[in-house]
């Protein structure tokens, strides 16, 4: 969910969107949308492939007016504090800790504390133009390509109109440049105007490293996890932690609100 300021406006490079399903999910996401955070954006995406250009319908997809990033700053408690990062748990004297972040993060803290998922990377490429001058809509699944899995339409999505794209590269074009992201934008923007027939050059662009995107597998029917750590709980919850329907942000806060409850009941236990 990063929304990094790019160019004077916020730009959404992490998940392109996310979808509401589970009822304690979707009566979050109904707040979010009651005080103008969020907003149903589209249902339908275009998808191109060797066989050519057509169009998918599915779940309605919402995104956020300030960027994703902006749910997740309304959702903490105002007295949530931030710090320094940390080398080691030793680092941390609270009572309990949580880890909600990708399994290749968490295992460079606690190695052996679960059978950890891996993750794939992407490359979020975004470009800027001084107009519109593309044939979708809102977004485009590109499937059978070696460089691009997808583009969103960020002015679209966003809502204000902005001439903006952000492609998404396939894991492998991203894996072969983790140490030099400008080398792998070149070849997904390449691919964006390819596809899209865009004839003009873009005016600017950013590339995002997107070192943990998406996880290859999930902790199968456990939402969370939980166990003791030098005699204080340690808990595990992200996206991978997903017993039902695929890793998404969905899962993601669904994992944290089920640890959440555990991990309340065992420390007023």
């Amino acid at each position: 969910m990063a929304s990094p300021t790019v160019h004077g406006r916020r730009v959404d490079v992490g998940a392109a969107y996310f979808t509401a399903k589970e009822p304690d999910f979707v009566a979050v996401v109904d707040g979010w949308a009651a005080r103008g955070l969020a907003r149903t954006w589209t249902d339908t995406f275009d998808v191109f492939s060797a066989g050519g250009h057509g169009r998918t319908s599915g779940p309605v997809r919402y995104a956020a007016p300030d960027g994703l990033r902006s749910l997740v700053l309304a959702a903490l408690p105002a007295d949530v504090r931030t710090g320094a990062a940390v080398g080691t748990l030793d680092d941390l004297d609270h009572d309990a800790v949580v880890l909600a972040m990708p399994d290749a993060q968490a295992a460079q803290l606690v190695p052996d504390a679960a059978d950890w998922v891996a993750s794939e990377p992407v490359m979020a490429v975004v470009a800027g133009w001084s107009q519109r001058c593309w044939p979708i809509a809102d977004a485009a699944f590109v499937n059978d390509d070696d460089d691009l899995t997808m583009i969103a339409d960020d002015g679209s999505r966003r809502g204000d109109g902005a001439a903006v794209l952000v492609a998404h590269s396939t894991a492998q074009r991203a894996r072969a440049h983790l140490d030099d992201p400008d080398e792998a934008a070149g070849h997904v923007l390449h691919a964006l105007r390819r596809v899209l027939d865009i004839a003009a050059a873009p005016e600017w662009t950013y590339v995002h490293r997107w070192t943990y995107a998406k996880p290859v597998a999930t902790h199968g029917e456990d939402a969370f996890g939980l166990t003791l750590r030098d005699g204080r709980p340690l808990g595990l919850c992200n996206d991978s932690w997903c017993p039902t329907g695929a890793p998404r942000i969905e899962s993601a806060w669904l994992s944290g609100l089920r640890l959440a409850g555990a991990l309340a009941e065992k420390l007023t236990a």
